[in-house]
């Protein structure tokens, strides 16, 4: 008789335990689906909206601009203002992604002004007031022409575009220096050095390595012997 009291009791105990494992179950499922739909919002529409006063209306709603390049010429949309989006109005998104719109370029396609010999802050401030866009920067470095202007655009001056590249000179290139061989050393001490000498440093990732303390140098872009100047870009990727 004792012995069938315990088995019952150990029934009633496992029977217990398997209601609360569920009941666990059931609330965190819930409370999962719950937490993820508390970040889906409503996208809205931007068509015919200005650039700041959409970010303005994505950022209430925890969601990001990115505008894309290449403007579309629509004759009901003023120029800089929104003509198309992805994704599009009324669809659910979640925060915090990005929605891509395109601007529009007016009724037509405006006539491209001459920007040559003009600064590169200059020549973009002059695209913008245009209604125009700049498809891509190329950089020279040549002592032929004033360091930071334009010495070349597409299209050429006064044809009709939506989208202009630039070619700006960034001046004769200075003294090079052998990119040095930082493989296994202390990272901040190796930026450092790199720094003083007019280098842009980054540390573009960690990474576990056994055996080797956090911070040493294990890979770097560009590799030893190459030949870099001043003012250019060195990646490290370092132990952790």
């Amino acid at each position: 008789m004792a012995l069938t009291t315990r088995v019952w009791s150990a029934g009633k105990l496992l029977l217990l335990a398997g209601l609360l494992a569920l009941t666990f179950g059931v609330f965190f499922y819930f409370s999962t689906r719950l937490a993820l739909r508390s970040r889906d919002v409503v996208v809205p529409s931007l068509i015919g909206v200005a650039v700041n006063t959409a970010s303005a209306s994505l950022s209430d709603l925890g969601l990001t601009l990115k505008v894309e390049e290449g403007r579309r010429i629509d004759p009901k949309i003023p120029a800089g203002q929104v003509v198309a989006q992805d994704p599009a109005a009324g669809s659910t998104a979640r925060r915090p992604r990005s929605v891509k719109v395109w601007l529009s370029a007016g009724a037509r396609a405006p006539v491209v002004p001459s920007l040559l010999g003009s600064s590169e802050r200059t020549a973009q401030l002059r695209l913008q007031s245009d209604g125009l866009g700049l498809a891509r920067l190329v950089e020279l470095r040549t002592g032929d022409y004033p360091t930071d202007t334009v010495v070349s655009q597409v299209p050429a001056p006064n044809q009709k575009g939506v989208d202009v590249a630039l070619l700006v000179n960034r001046g004769e290139r200075g003294a090079t220096y052998v990119m040095p061989d930082v493989i296994g050393v202390q990272g901040d001490g190796a930026a450092d050095l790199l720094r003083r000498y007019g280098f842009r440093v980054s540390v573009v990732g960690t990474y576990p390595y056994p055996g080797i303390p956090a911070g040493i140098v294990l890979r770097q872009n560009p590799r030893s012997g190459f030949q870099v100047a001043p003012g250019e870009p060195i990646s490290l990727e370092v132990s952790r």
